[in-house]
C-alpha cells in the first residue's frame, strides 16, 4: 500500500490521520493544524509518537515539553497525556494493540 492511496480521516478537530492497522498494532500519520489540541486522555494502548515536522507541545503524566523534528516520545499504557500543535505538524503514532476506535 502507499500512503497517498489511504483516505485521510479527521479523528478530532484539526487532526487529519491516515491510518494503517494490523492484527496487533496501528500506525497513524497525522497532519495537524496549528493550534489544534488533543485534550488530556489515556488509553490501554502503548503508544510511540514521532514528530516529523513542526513544533508540538506535549504533556505526559503532568510533564510538559515542546518537541520538534526527530523527537520520539514513549507513552505507556494508561498514562495521561495531551498535546497542542504550536505550528502545523506532521506526527506519526504507533499503537499496540490495535486502536479499534480508529478503524
Amino acid at each position: 500500500m502507499n500512503l497517498s492511496d489511504i483516505p485521510s480521516k479527521e479523528i478530532m478537530p484539526g487532526y487529519h490521520g491516515k491510518l494503517v492497522h494490523s492484527e496487533n498494532m496501528s500506525m497513524a500519520f497525522w497532519e495537524v493544524e496549528k493550534d489544534a489540541e488533543v485534550p488530556e486522555h489515556s488509553h490501554m494502548n502503548e503508544q510511540i509518537m514521532h514528530v516529523m515536522e513542526g513544533e508540538f507541545e506535549f504533556t505526559l503524566n503532568g510533564n510538559t515539553k515542546v518537541y520538534g523534528p526527530g523527537d520520539v516520545v514513549l507513552i505507556g499504557s494508561n498514562v495521561p497525556h495531551s498535546g497542542k500543535a504550536l505550528t502545523p505538524c506532521k506526527l506519526m503514532d504507533v499503537f499496540s494493540p490495535t486502536r479499534e476506535e480508529y478503524k
